[in-house]
């Protein structure tokens, strides 16, 4: 939750978070601090699982994305996957890995590995040229 606070305080307008890691990891967890850090007043975030996008209003708006139950990634075309994503808001994306053909060029990347009951591995990767010169 800290870390996520830490990293959503960093964040700006367009930027997308795209969390990977195991049913259990802490992606939503993550996805709490990243909210918190953006000014998100909500008490908690819910993972939009059946919805598959929240929205949330911070300092600046923050789409909340979940693909577990997404079965192919055209199918978020019809949902305005652009207009999230190349949007005025910041972009939070649990299990990005089921759509990684269709996030932008730059993007955070948050691995989530479990490494004991209560132990994680979170593993930082820019991808992009603007992402590199904040978070290296």
């Amino acid at each position: 939750m800290r870390l996520g606070m830490k990293i959503g305080k960093l964040l700006k307008q367009g930027d997308v978070a795209a969390l990977l890691g195991s049913l259990g990891a802490g992606k939503t967890v993550i996805a709490n601090g990243l909210c918190a850090g953006l000014g998100v007043k909500e008490d908690y975030i819910t993972s939009p699982t059946y919805t598959i996008i929240n929205q949330y209003d911070g300092r600046i708006p923050v789409y909340h994305i979940d693909l577990y139950r997404l079965k192919d990634s055209s199918e978020l075309y019809n949902l305005g996957w652009d207009e999230y994503i190349y949007g005025h808001g910041v972009c939070i994306i649990e299990w990005a890995d089921k759509a990684v053909e269709m996030l932008p060029e730059e993007y955070l990347m948050v691995n989530i590995e479990v490494t004991g009951k209560d132990k994680r591995r979170i593993t930082l990767q820019a991808k992009g040229a603007s992402y590199e010169n904040t978070w290296d």
